[in-house]
C-alpha cells in the first residue's frame, strides 16, 4: 500500500470512529492531507471502496493481534483485547464495529459483507478463547462461550459509547467487571 493511500486510510479510520461514516466527506480528508479530492478518488473510486479499506486495515490488524497472543494464556489474551479497546477509548475512539453498525443498513452488500465478516472474526475468536480459557480453569461462566462472547464484545462496545457521555470511568469500571466475574 503507498504512503497517501495508507494515510488515507488512516485519516478515514479517525473520522469514522469519531463522526461515523455517513458523516464525513473525502474533502474532511483531502484538506487536513493537503491533497486534492482526486487523490483519494485515485485510490478509493467511491466512499464503499474506502470504507473496504478502512475495514481490511482493521481486519488485518486484529488479525495480527491475535497471533501475537496466541501463545498467552488465555486470560491475558482476553486483557489484551481490552487494552486495544482502552486505547481506542483514550483517544477519544469508539470500535469501528460499534461506528459502522449505526451506518450498517445505508453501506453497499460488499462493504456489509466486510463489516460482517470483521464481526464474525471477532466474536468466533473471542468464543474459542473463553471455551479454551474455561477448559484450562483460567474462566468461569455459565451457558454457551459464543454466548457470552456476545456478551462480552457488546458490553466492551457500548462501554466505549457511553464513555463519551459519561466520562473515561465507565469503560474502566464495566472492562474490570468484565475481567473479574470471569475468575473461576
Amino acid at each position: 500500500m503507498s504512503d497517501t493511500k495508507d494515510k488515507i486510510v488512516e485519516m478515514a479510520d479517525h473520522l469514522v470512529r469519531t463522526k461515523g461514516f455517513n458523516a464525513f466527506s473525502y474533502k474532511d480528508i483531502a484538506d487536513p492531507m493537503e491533497i486534492k479530492n482526486a487523490a483519494i478518488h485515485y485510490h478509493f473510486p467511491a466512499k464503499s471502496d474506502l470504507g473496504i479499506g478502512v475495514i481490511e486495515a482493521e481486519i488485518k490488524k486484529f488479525r495480527e493481534n491475535v497471533e501475537k497472543w496466541r501463545k498467552l494464556p488465555e486470560d491475558r489474551q482476553l486483557a489484551k483485547l481490552v487494552d486495544v479497546f482502552h486505547r481506542y477509548g483514550t483517544n477519544g475512539f469508539i470500535c469501528l464495529m460499534g461506528s459502522l453498525a449505526t451506518d450498517f443498513e445505508t453501506f453497499t452488500d460488499p462493504m456489509k459483507a466486510k463489516v460482517q465478516e470483521m464481526g464474525t472474526d471477532i466474536v468466533n475468536w473471542l468464543s474459542a478463547c473463553l471455551e479454551n480459557g474455561r477448559a484450562g480453569g483460567r474462566f468461569h461462566f455459565e451457558g454457551e462461550a459464543y454466548d457470552r462472547a456476545l456478551l462480552l464484545i457488546t458490553n466492551l462496545q457500548s462501554s466505549l459509547i457511553l464513555s463519551r457521555v459519561l466520562g473515561p470511568s465507565v469503560f474502566n469500571r464495566v472492562s474490570n467487571r468484565i475481567l473479574k466475574d470471569l475468575k473461576p
